[in-house]
């Protein structure tokens, strides 16, 4: 689920992208070393920082309260896997082949009676092949070799895979400041910061979360300190408005064949 410390952890990583837009292994945009986390600094640690020329970009919320937004039906939406694992009919004959990693399923429809197996972890195509195999043995003739099953006098045969697919639903929706403040050793530094940030932030509309929900960031304000007790510190605050779901994720089956008729019964397979 999606928290005011996924924003913030988000925040970083596009602060520090804007820094550094060839990446930590080169200089920095203001060309001095940054330090980016989230959090009020140490006072310690920051004076020490500026007295070698290194800025902080620190991240936490801002003041004002946080904005209940929510609006949406709570529904689930599902983003399909494709399986690792397939199954392939030839005649009478099924091959498995692939990753049979766990969490998917392989099932065989023969002459409308539906037989399923689910992976395992170690589980390999043959080891599936086998276990199906099995199950079908119950009912039919079934020969196996290695991945192969054969099934002699099988009329109609169908086999598939499916694989677990997460889903997620969001379950309410808030409006939060975050303040991003840049610490500078500098007027320079501060400036080249600041205004590196800010334009990377200007062309963000959304921004992806942990749980890959997105949220709308929007700019707020801005502010300039510069304190003479401490000539050594110049600093500007970005406030930028967040608006992001608290949402719940969950992992569910897929469907190998739908709704059957066996026995005059319905069976959902």
């Amino acid at each position: 689920m999606a928290d005011q410390s996924d924003v913030e952890t988000a925040l970083a990583a596009l602060v520090s992208a804007a820094l550094y837009p060839n990446g930590t292994g080169a200089d920095s945009v203001p060309g001095m070393p940054c330090r980016i986390y989230r959090g009020w600094p140490n006072p310690t640690a920051l004076d020490a920082d500026l007295a070698a020329g290194r800025i902080n970009v620190t991240i936490f919320a801002g003041e004002a309260a946080t904005e209940l937004t929510t609006r949406y039906p709570e529904e689930w939406e599902v983003s399909p896997v494709v399986p690792t694992l397939t199954a392939t009919v030839s005649g009478i004959s099924v091959a498995f082949a692939g990753s049979a990693d766990a969490g998917q399923a392989a099932g065989l429809l023969v002459d409308g009676k539906p037989y399923a197996y689910r992976a395992v972890a170690n589980d390999t195509p043959a080891l599936v092949a086998a276990n199906l195999a099995a199950l079908v043995r119950a009912d039919s003739i079934v020969t196996l070799s290695g991945a192969i099953l054969t099934i002699p006098g099988a009329g109609d045969l169908l086999a598939r895979v499916v694989a677990d697919a997460p889903a997620m639903r969001e379950i309410r929706r808030q409006r939060q400041n975050f303040r991003l403040t840049c610490w500078c050793p500098t007027p320079a530094s501060r400036d080249a910061a600041a205004v590196a940030i800010d334009t990377a932030f200007a062309a963000m509309n959304f921004i992806t979360l942990a749980d890959t929900s997105v949220a709308r960031i929007r700019y707020a304000a801005s502010t300039v300190f510069d304190q003479s007790q401490d000539a050594s510190l110049y600093r500007r605050d970005l406030l930028y408005n967040v608006e992001y779901a608290t949402t719940v994720v969950a992992s569910q089956t897929s469907m190998l064949f739908g709704v059957l008729a066996l026995n005059s019964q319905n069976l959902t397979a």
